[in-house]
């Protein structure tokens, strides 16, 4: 698939079939997204891939929490609530969800039932833990790095067949996740990727958002 076919084509999938990953797929998923840019070829990503027992334990462990009232506490500060434009933009994909969804504004319930299928990463068969190492701290350069990294390996997965969604509602609870999926204290849990083979029969799966007109978003100078 040309890149600009594929970059255009990829959308988040939140539905996935109860069918196993295989490893290698994963693995060649991982040897092509790592050829990702970053600063200065530094590199600073980790990424543990998480699937079986393990992943059903952080599921249960981040709906508990998070039906008790738990707290989010992420390994990192970030604004938790968008404002203006952003929090149009991320209204406007929820109205797309909830629409096709039949889910009324006024229906809690379904709501609310949405949100936890964030927290159990969308039920996928896999998740891919991002992390990098904390003594790079304050890393905002280092976060960059792992956008890219992960928009690599939704493009990769998405060329095999493989539906995925960068998930943060996944690890809003890391100590939960640093449990079960074992990850060394000397890193700070960044973001999730769920991933698995898309259910076509999940109606979410057919929504793609939207992109702002590039006169919006781009400045030319000294052309």
């Amino acid at each position: 698939m040309e890149f600009s076919e594929l970059i255009k084509a990829r959308k988040s999938i939140r539905g996935y079939l109860p069918k196993p990953v295989p490893r290698e797929v994963i693995e060649e998923i991982i040897e092509v997204a790592k050829w990702a840019p970053s600063s200065m070829n530094t590199q600073p990503w980790h990424v543990h891939v998480v699937t079986g027992e393990p992943l059903e334990r952080i599921r249960q462990g981040n709906t508990e929490n998070m039906l008790k009232g738990v707290p989010p506490k992420r390994d990192f500060p970030m604004k938790e609530s968008y404002e203006g434009i952003h929090r149009e933009r991320q209204v406007g994909i929820a109205v797309q969800l909830f629409d096709v969804m039949g889910i009324a504004r006024d229906d809690k319930a379904r709501r609310t039932d949405w949100v936890m299928r964030g927290f159990r990463q969308f039920d996928a068969p896999v998740s891919l833990v991002l992390t990098y190492d904390k003594y790079l701290e304050p890393a905002a350069i280092s976060q960059f790095d792992l956008g890219a990294l992960s928009h690599a390996l939704v493009l990769a997965a998405w060329e095999r067949g493989l539906g995925s969604v960068i998930n943060g509602q996944g690890i809003m609870q890391s100590a939960v996740v640093r449990e079960h999926a074992g990850i060394p204290d000397d890193q700070n849990i960044m973001i999730c990727i769920a991933m698995g083979y898309p259910d076509e029969d999940f109606v979410a799966n057919s929504v793609k958002s939207v992109r702002e007109d590039s006169d919006k978003l781009v400045r030319y100078v000294g052309f």
